[in-house]
C-alpha cells in the first residue's frame, strides 16, 4: 500500500527540497588519516548489517499495544478525556501514538541519510569521508527498518514534526562543513538515541527492542564520530565562531523539547491544540522524559568544547544542565552491549531449536 494511504494526517508535499548552500570539498590526501577515526571507519565497515536478515521479522506485533508500554506514559492518561474512553479508543490511542514516535524516527533517519551524504560532500578530511560514507548506508538501513515496521506491523504514519522538519531545514542549508555535525550527529541523533533507550529498556514486545537495539548500535559509533571530528575542529575556532554554534545548540535544543509533546495525535482525537499543548505541560511523565532525552545531548556539547555561560544558562532553564556530568562513553559501550547480548540470546534459542528438530528427526527414523 502506497505510504501516503497510510498517513493519519495530510503530510503535504511528497516532495520536501532544501536549498543547499556550500562547497563540495576534495582532498588528494589519501594517506594521511587520524589513527582513531580510520579505526572507526574500520569498525563501521565490520558492522555492517542486513535488516531483512538480522530483524526476525516474523514476530507478531499487536497494532493496538505495539510497545507494551505503560498507559501512564500516554498524556491523556488521567484526564477526563481518558476517563471517558472505551477500551478500543485507548487501544487506537496507543497505536497512533506508537506510530507518530516511529514516524519521526523514521523522517529523522532519512536527515540523517542526507546529512550523511553531505558530510562526505563537504568535510576537508578524507578520513572523516571514509566514516560518513559508512554512516549514510547506515541510516539508509535504519530508515528502511523503521519504515518497514510501520507499514506491516502498525500500518499507520504521522507526517513529520514541524520542529525536526525546522532543525534539519536550518541544518542543511548552513553552508558551514560542521553544522550537519552539530545538528545532526549531536542534536538529532543525541536526542533520538535517548529516545530509542527509553523504549529500549521498557517495552516488552520482542521486535520493536530488536529494532532499537540494533539501530543503537549503530548510533553510538556515529555519535563517537561527530564528537572526535568536532572536538578537533571546535579547538581552532574564534570565541565569536564559538558562540555562534552555541547560539545553534540553545535553539536546536529547544526545537528539540518542543517536538517532543505528540500534540498531533491529540489533535485527531478531537482535542484543540491549545488544550493538547496544556496536556502535554502538565504530564509528569512527559517532563521526566524530557529531561532523560538530553541525558545523550548535553555531555556532548560539553565534551566538543562548546560551554559558554549562555549555553550552560539556557540548559539550567530546562532543567538538563547536571546531565552535563553523564558517563556518555559509558552509556555508548552499555548500547553495543545490549545489542549483543540480544544476538547471543537469538542466537542460543536458534541453536537449540536446531538440536532439538535434530533429535526429533533422529527419534522417528529409530521408531520408523
Amino acid at each position: 500500500m502506497p505510504t501516503f494511504d497510510l498517513y493519519a494526517q495530510n503530510p503535504g508535499d511528497p516532495l520536501w527540497q532544501v536549498p543547499a548552500s556550500g562547497a563540495a570539498r576534495f582532498s588528494w590526501e589519501y594517506d594521511d588519516g587520524r589513527d582513531r577515526l580510520l579505526a572507526l571507519y574500520q569498525k563501521g565497515k565490520d558492522k555492517q548489517w542486513d535488516g531483512q536478515r538480522r530483524i526476525d521479522w516474523d514476530l507478531e506485533v499487536d497494532p493496538y499495544d505495539p510497545l507494551g508500554i505503560p498507559d501512564e506514559s500516554l498524556t491523556l492518561y488521567g484526564t477526563r478525556h481518558w476517563a471517558k474512553m472505551t477500551e478500543r479508543d485507548k487501544g487506537e490511542l496507543r497505536k497512533h501514538y506508537a506510530s507518530w514516535q516511529f514516524s519521526q524516527f523514521l523522517h529523522g533517519e532519512q536527515g540523517a541519510m542526507v546529512c550523511a551524504a553531505r558530510i562526505v560532500e563537504s568535510v576537508p578530511d578524507l578520513d572523516a569521508k571514509f566514516y560518513s560514507a559508512t554512516q549514510t548506508m547506515d541510516e539508509a538501513r535504519h530508515a528502511e527498518i523503521y519504515g518497514r515496521f510501520l507499514h506491516e506491523k502498525i500500518g499507520m504514519l504521522y507526517p513529520v514534526n514541524d520542529n525536526l522538519q525546522s532543525l534539519l531545514g536550518d541544518t542543511l542549508r548552513d553552508s558551514r562543513w560542521d553544522m550537519p555535525y552539530l545538528g545532526m550527529q549531536v542534536l538529532i541523533e543525541g536526542l533520538a538515541l535517548a529516545a530509542f533507550g527509553m523504549i529500549r529498556d521498557t517495552t516488552d514486545k520482542p521486535l520493536p527492542r530488536q529494532i532499537l537495539a540494533y539501530v543503537m548500535q549503530d548510533e553510538a559509533r556515529h555519535v563517537a564520530f561527530g564528537r572526535m571530528a568536532l572536538r578537533d575542529y571546535y579547538k581552532q575556532l574564534s570565541d565569536a565562531e564559538l558562540r555562534e554554534r552555541e547560539e545553534f545548540v540553545i535553539e536546536g535544543c529547544y526545537l528539540m523539547r518542543d517536538r517532543l509533546r505528540g500534540v498531533e495525535v491529540l489533535e485527531n482525537f478531537g482535542i484543540p491544540k491549545a488544550e493538547a499543548e496544556e496536556y502535554s505541560e502538565q504530564s509528569e511523565f512527559l517532563a521526566l522524559f524530557r529531561q532523560l532525552l538530553f541525558s545523550r545531548i548535553v555531555p556532548c556539547v560539553k565534551d566538543i568544547g562548546l560551554w559558554g555561560k549562555r549555553l550552560q544558562q539556557a540548559y539550567v532553564d530546562m532543567g538538563v544542565f547536571e546531565m552535563g556530568n553523564s558517563n556518555l562513553d559509558l552509556l555508548m559501550a552499555q548500547d553495543e552491549e545490549i545489542a549483543e547480548k540480544l544476538d547471543a540470546e537469538r542466537f542460543a534459542e536458534e541453536e537449540r531449536e536446531r538440536v532439538a528438530e535434530v533429535e526429533e528427526a533422529i527419534d522417528a527414523g529409530v521408531e520408523g
